[in-house]
């Protein structure tokens, strides 16, 4: 295989100049004759379809959304593990002009019926099953009527597309991702004409804030593409990559890491619907993975399956690595036992529109164990009066705003071609995040001489547990609402697996006693799974530690939960 350099040569040469255009333009572009038409895009265990595949499937379902009665700038969801299905209708959805939500499918019943109603979504494309989830079921209890594009309660929402999932029940008139893609097989050319620009917004995607509810970050055609480009660069890609990952393409690592960073070398993804070690093994095994995406969880479970040693993994050498910071051993018996010798690990938001520092395949291990990395090597999608990179980091004192000198610890703050619009129909978030073309990102941290950025801490409350941003406020407007709860605090402790894992600190009703058996089985039921607490811990209120004007210090209470959890 070429060097790290002459791979990146090589995709530089491929796009000697930046062209600014939208997602489905790019899958055209990817899918002429010239290209890359005959290769394969999308590879799972039964199928595999090629980019000129895809494209084709694209076409019909963008014309079958136009027939619906999409036009450019509405909004379609669609409730979607990483089904090969994902992809054509990904494209579809630019291809009609409309502005793609990917909604974390996990949500219960409370949360979806939040995210559908404040995005305002015209059409919804979900699975009718997925991990103990009954789709249509929500809907019903969400927004009687659905079915006839009627509901009251989504009163935006004018038709919802099925894909079915294997032994689930169809519901009579409701129409099939099939039976879309028919429909546009009926309307040939119906989404002429509604193509949207580069720089109109592609994508909203929601992540979690401070405030209790979800902020739908509004990204650009041409954002995510800078980025997947950018991302294919630094990790220095060879012709054809072929990755694997089990992140949903709801979230940014997944859909930009994976699925956009490959159409820059003709490359495939192979996507899974969920993470096994031993279906990874199998799948690099059968379908020549070259690299897998994983967060550290994963990484430490894939270390520890014996299923390793009964497969073939010598066609992939790279992985990357986000989420959370692993350490130096971690990476040691990555090459050791896996035999990978290329890592990358990152940081961003989707506030920024994904990863904007990555460390370079090339570094030492101990930098990737020290750092998130630098920004992106973007070349000709980046800042030409910065190298090329990706976006500009900096830190600043995190009450005045000021900017603080190389080395110096404040909030992290960065600015660049990618970083989102603003937060959908949100204009007093979206004043707070973004001010003055710099995103705020509420973590803490430095920016070295190097240009390598370093965490120390967040400002935020959020936590992330496996990947997954955490809301304190909705765990604990939830437990709040149990008859023997007075209060209820959700911080994030270290976890040797999952990153950090919630712990609710819980003030007892006068005179109740509290089980913190049935506080984590009300969370259960009531919260995607990330989100359910690990721990209880009680707590009298005057032990509450508290600032001199009465406000809880919940870093406190975090430090506290941390000693006493691991003793």
């Amino acid at each position: 295989m070429d060097s790290i350099a002459e791979r990146r040569a090589a995709l530089e040469a491929r796009h000697p100049a930046w062209e600014p255009m939208t997602l489905d333009a790019r899958l055209q572009a990817c899918a002429s004759a010239d290209a890359f038409a005959d290769r394969p895009f999308v590879v799972t265990d039964d199928r595999t379809l090629t980019y000129a595949q895809v494209a084709a499937q694209a076409g019909r379902l963008a014309d079958g959304l136009a027939t619906l009665g999409v036009r450019r700038g509405d909004r379609v969801g669609m409730l979607m593990a990483n089904h090969p299905e994902f992809v054509p209708l990904k494209f579809a959805i630019a291809r009609a002009g409309a502005v793609a939500i990917p909604f974390n499918f996990l949500y219960r019943e409370e949360e979806l019926g939040y995210v559908l109603r404040q995005s305002r979504c015209t059409v919804l494309v979900t699975m009718t099953r997925f991990s103990g989830l009954d789709y249509p079921a929500m809907l019903d209890a969400v927004a009687p009527g659905w079915e006839a594009g009627d509901a009251p309660a989504l009163p935006d929402l004018r038709a919802v597309v099925l894909l079915p999932a294997a032994g689930a029940p169809e519901r009579d008139g409701v129409l099939t991702v099939d039976g879309l893609a028919a429909l546009g097989e009926e309307r040939r050319g119906a989404a002429n004409g509604q193509q949207a620009d580069p720089g109109d917004v592609g994508d909203i995607l929601y992540t979690s804030g401070t405030t209790g509810s979800p902020k739908g970050v509004m990204v650009t055609h041409d954002a995510v593409q800078r980025t997947g480009y950018a991302s294919a660069l630094t990790r220095a890609f060879e012709d054809g990559r072929r990755i694997l990952f089990s992140l949903p393409c709801y979230h940014m690592f997944g859909y930009v890491e994976g699925l956009i960073a490959a159409m820059f070398v003709g490359g495939a993804i192979v996507p899974r619907t969920a993470f096994a070690p031993a279906d990874y093994f199998t799948s690099i095994e059968r379908h020549g993975a070259t690299e897998i995406l994983c967060v550290p969880t994963m990484t430490i479970a894939l270390l520890g399956a014996p299923e390793r040693r009964e497969h073939d993994l010598s066609s992939v050498f790279a992985l990357l690595s986000g989420a959370a910071p692993a350490p130096v051993w971690l990476w040691e018996k990555v090459r050791a036992e896996l035999g990978i010798t290329e890592f990358t690990t990152g940081y961003g938001m989707t506030e920024c529109g994904g990863a904007m520092t990555l460390t370079l395949p090339e570094d030492r291990i101990e930098r990737h164990a020290s750092t998130v990395g630098r920004p992106k090597l973007a070349g000709v999608a980046g800042i030409a009066d910065r190298g090329g990179d990706l976006c500009r980091y900096r830190a600043v004192d995190p009450e005045t705003g000021e900017a603080l000198g190389e080395g110096e610890t404040g909030e992290l703050v960065s600015t660049g071609p990618t970083h989102m619009t603003g937060f959908w129909e949100k204009p007093d978030q979206t004043a707070a995040a973004l001010r003055d073309g710099w995103v705020h990102s509420g973590d803490l941290g430095r920016v070295g001489e190097d240009g390598y950025l370093q965490l120390t801490g967040r400002s935020k409350e959020l936590y992330k547990s496996g990947g997954e941003l955490v809301m304190p406020k909705e765990v604990e407007d939830l437990l709040s609402g149990h008859p023997q709860v007075s209060q209820a605090y959700a911080v994030g402790v270290p976890d040797e697996r999952w990153g950090e894992v919630g712990c609710a600190w819980i003030v007892a009703e006068p005179g109740s006693e509290v089980d913190p058996a049935e506080l984590i089985a009300l969370c259960k039921d009531g919260l995607a799974r990330f989100k359910v607490p690990k721990h209880v811990l009680l707590i009298a209120a005057d032990e509450l530690p508290t600032t001199p004007t009465g406000k809880v210090q919940k870093f406190r209470l975090a430090e506290r939960a941390a000693q006493q959890i691991t003793g």
